[in-house]
């Protein structure tokens, strides 16, 4: 590690016990990064679920999220934030969420000379555009890309996210990847209860899908890719399990009504999920890296997704998951289809997909942020700034 630990505080929108992969992102560096003896500040919205005030967390007022229940912006908090640096002063800043909280946040850095590393960990200009606000979506890549250009750094998970931001002209573009922790997510969870309570037995299938019921998470592919299977194999019992919840989880009732929906798990509860499937499907086009791809790799089952973000990094076709071209639907539901062209093609890639997944580890991952994190607190020549000192106007 360093040779002095740092003072590092954390900006966010969303943490634990949240269940998305922001928060459970976050909570592995800054558990990480306080095992190697750093001293980590969370600034958060306050949660349902907080009561006594923990030293090591400053909570902030909360507002909702429209379609989005569970999720929250914090509010802008500029005065308390230099007020409280003034008296114990960061080393370093990470703005994790570029909303409200995190501009205010990257206003009191600025103030008070503190540097900031910022992260893209959501595609909010995509969910704009899924929603059809062609207008609105421009209007947030134009904010984003001056938000981040006022940091010394922008962290993306992977290299696909890398080029598209710098497509967008997003500067100062560093890879930060995603770890998974093989040993909660383990093919050993399975449960031969669970899948009997799913009314399956041994030869059926499971095909699961992990995450948030939202329009962003392209959820008609999903049932189309679900009945396709159906349809090419009649002879076996293939059942559909649906972990998570959101404003769409009543659509896809409705578009499979024999599914089984589980609501939101976390933990042992979605670890051993996770294990009881066979196949996961992951139709998604808008991640910036995707958790539950390799979630489920660790936990032994063959993925279905596009080929982009986590999968692209973490998935080679064929071999360790099936793959499709992004926006190409015909060719996921022939990726999906081959999986199950016969046993050993399945059995092959859930042995794959496992051995890759328990290598991807945090503790590499960790070490890799304390050291841009540690970069970033080193001098700086003003003129590295002097473009990204104008306003989103200017």
């Amino acid at each position: 590690m360093t040779a002095l630990p740092l003072h590092i505080t954390l900006i966010t929108e969303t943490f634990t016990p949240e269940i998305n992969g922001l928060a459970s992102t976050l909570d592995h560096l800054c558990q990480g990064l306080r095992g190697r003896g750093h001293h980590v500040h969370v600034v958060r919205p306050r949660q349902v679920q907080d009561s006594a005030p923990d030293e090591d967390v400053m909570l902030c007022r909360g507002w909702p999220i429209p379609g989005y229940p569970g999720l929250q912006w914090g509010e802008s908090s500029m005065g308390r934030l230099v007020r409280r640096w003034r008296s114990r002063r960061p080393d370093v800043v990470y703005v994790a969420t570029p909303g409200p909280l995190g501009l205010s946040a990257l206003r009191a850095a600025r103030r008070l000379g503190v540097p900031v590393v910022s992260g893209f960990h959501t595609n909010f200009q995509q969910y704009a555009a899924h929603c059809g606000l062609g207008l609105l979506a421009r209007l947030v890549t134009h904010y984003l890309r001056w938000f981040h250009r006022r940091t010394c750094m922008t962290l993306v998970p992977c290299t696909s996210q890398r080029l598209e931001l710098q497509r967008r002209g997003f500067e100062r573009l560093h890879l930060l990847a995603r770890g998974v922790d093989s040993q909660l997510f383990h093919p050993r969870r399975r449960s031969t209860a669970l899948r009997h309570r799913w009314g399956l037995s041994e030869g059926d299938l499971a095909v699961l899908y992990v995450g948030r019921l939202a329009q962003e998470k392209n959820l008609d592919l999903l049932a189309r890719t679900f009945a396709y299977l159906q349809a090419q194999h009649p002879q076996r019992l293939i059942r559909l399990i649906v972990i998570g919840d959101g404003t769409r989880r009543s659509d896809l009732q409705r578009q499979v009504p024999d599914a089984i929906f589980c609501g939101a798990l976390r933990g042992e509860a979605l670890a051993e999920h996770y294990a009881s499937g066979d196949i996961f499907v992951f139709p998604s086009l808008t991640e910036t890296f995707g958790n539950v791809v390799l979630e489920a790799q660790a936990s032994g089952l063959a993925v279905v997704a596009y080929d982009e973000a986590a999968a692209a990094q973490h998935i080679r076709h064929g071999h360790s998951g099936a793959l499709a071209m992004p926006g190409d639907e015909a060719a996921f539901l022939e990726a999906a289809g081959w999986l199950l062209e016969d046993e050993e093609n399945l059995r092959r890639v859930r042995l794959n997909a496992r051995r890759h997944a328990r290598l991807q580890g945090w503790g590499a991952i960790v070490e890799q942020f304390e050291q841009q994190l540690t970069s970033a607190c080193a001098p700086i020549p003003s003129a590295s700034f002097a473009r990204t000192a104008t306003s989103p106007q200017g």
